[in-house]
């Protein structure tokens, strides 16, 4: 798949987030923040990240204690080289609570197509019954509902 750089049109945004969800389903810290310019900053919920490096180490440790996380993103909307994308993610912790994520995140990206980001992110306790992303790990099935879909 190519996707092109900015501008975007309905189907480049709608692969770019794609993109961003696979690699985000794939737990690879490395893989998530080379699309991230070299000094990116993240501001994580109580976290203030900036660069590669720290992007990976926060990702490693998020991942060793919110377990089997799944996600979900979709475009909101695009202009130019920026793009507003919504997510939704179910965690779990090592007591077997589950947790579903919502949030925006504001993307913008540079000359290369790397990514600068910001993010707004609330968290929810829900009960296992409540779940609603549940494929393997790894890669979403193009078969399995998205965000709007599943009411989120």
């Amino acid at each position: 798949m190519i996707v092109r750089l900015c501008p975007f049109i309905v189907e480049t945004a709608t692969q770019k987030a794609r993109l961003a969800e696979d690699a985000w389903n794939s737990r690879d810290p490395t893989r998530v923040a080379l699309a991230s310019t070299p000094d990116s900053e993240w501001r994580n919920r109580t976290g203030f990240l900036t660069g590669r490096p720290a992007i990976e180490a926060y990702l490693a440790r998020k991942w060793a204690r919110e377990l089997d996380d799944r996600l979900i993103k979709e475009h909101w909307d695009f202009r130019e080289n920026r793009m507003a994308v919504r997510f939704g993610y179910e965690w779990h912790d090592d007591s077997g609570n589950w947790f579903r994520a919502y949030g925006i995140e504001l993307w913008e990206f540079d000359e290369q197509g790397l990514m600068r980001r910001l993010a707004s992110i609330n968290d929810a306790p829900i009960a296992a019954t409540d779940r609603k992303f549940l494929w393997p790990l790894g890669h979403r099935p193009d078969d399995h509902p998205g965000l709007s879909d599943l009411g989120l």
